[in-house]
């Protein structure tokens, strides 16, 4: 029984052969075809088994490499940010003294430029100390301008490589002022209050004196230390002293002196 169906199975793959064998060429290769694709998803299904244990140890591999990419990566961004930082603040920099430069050419006074170094702890508000000195040719009571001109103060210490300033406000800076009002009243800047160190007091004006909020006040050239016409600051209120004797004024000071980088001095 067993041979017999072997036969049967024989003759039939026989049969089948010849039949195709016999059949015309463009019908065999559409058979052949439609053959193929019935076992192509079986076909595709054993290379994607056969490749998943490849894609899974690549996979791992790729994990552990992307951290170490990613920790890099921070690493260069962080690098680029300080970078960019250290660029804008350079360019700032530049443009700065670009600035200063092209002011003190406008401005009618020799000056040299100076960068501040040092404050007094005890007397933070009230002197400054800067990086030029006796070898950069300077002396006692030369006047000292901010980056952008206005008055500060005068030298007071002169050492070898740098200097003490004193700033305007302080007791041992008195400055003889002009108010540019049409009277051109004059008086002496003084002491400020130690509550608003942006604040100094001009005073001996006269009982007469017209004066009102935001009139600048500039040197008058008197005294023999600052020249006339640097800037100083701008009233903000006055009132009578000593029964109308003569007039005091605050003023508003143009320069922060808080905050002071580069400083001019002027050179007779």
């Amino acid at each position: 029984m067993f041979k017999q169906k072997n036969y049967l199975a024989l003759g039939a793959v026989v049969i089948v052969a010849v039949v195709l064998l016999s059949l015309p060429t463009r019908t065999t290769a559409r058979l052949k075809l439609a053959v193929g694709s019935w076992f192509l998803p079986l076909s595709g299904l054993a290379g994607a088994a056969q490749q998943l244990p490849a894609d899974l140890a690549d996979a791992a591999m790729t994990r552990h490499e992307l951290l170490r990419q990613i920790d890099s990566l921070r690493r260069e961004n962080q690098q680029l940010k300080s970078q960019a930082v250290q660029s804008l603040a350079s360019a700032r920099e530049n443009d700065q003294l670009r600035s200063l430069f092209n002011r003190a050419k406008q401005l009618p006074w020799r000056l040299k430029m100076a960068y501040v170094i040092g404050r007094d702890p005890a007397n933070w508000w009230r002197t400054v100390r800067i990086d030029r000195g006796g070898q950069d040719g300077l002396t006692n009571n030369l006047p000292v301008l901010s980056a952008e001109g206005f008055l500060i103060g005068r030298v007071s210490l002169v050492n070898n490589h740098d200097s003490q300033v004193v700033l305007i406000g302080d007791p041992n800076c008195r400055v003889s002022a002009t108010v540019e009002n049409a009277a051109r009243d004059m008086g002496v800047v003084l002491a400020s209050g130690p509550l608003d160190t942006s604040l100094v007091q001009l005073t001996y004006l006269s009982s007469s004196a017209n004066l009102k909020p935001g009139q600048g006040v500039v040197t008058s050239g008197l005294g023999g230390v600052f020249p006339k016409g640097i800037p100083i600051g701008q009233i903000v209120d006055s009132r009578s002293v000593e029964f109308g004797l003569y007039t005091d004024a605050r003023v508003k000071l143009n320069a922060n002196l808080g905050s002071l980088e580069q400083v001019w001095v002027l050179f007779p």
